[in-house]
């Protein structure tokens, strides 16, 4: 999964990285379950949200939106209960 390249700064890697390792990101964003929701544009930039499962179970909700070519992840935390559901049912 080396092919996926993130892009982290004090902005958004202690807010982030504090609630959801590296490697559970990873494992989202290659979920083929994954559930996409509305895209946004917040300043210009688009900005893409999904819920998906890790390896492990873990039903995350994650935002990220793309620079360049490396994954700018603004946030990501466990899905509360409702968005639990939402993914169970796909």
């Amino acid at each position: 999964m080396n092919w996926l390249e993130f892009d982290w700064d004090e902005g958004n890697e202690d807010k982030v990285l504090r609630r959801v390792s590296e490697k559970e990101l990873r494992e989202t964003f290659t979920d083929p379950d994954q559930i996409d929701r509305e895209a946004y544009i917040v300043e210009g930039e688009r900005r893409w949200t999904f819920f998906a499962k890790t390896w492990e179970g873990r039903i995350m909700f994650v935002v990220y939106t793309m620079r360049e070519d490396k994954v700018r992840v603004i946030s990501a935390r466990e899905a509360e209960d409702d968005e639990k559901r939402i993914y169970q049912r796909g």
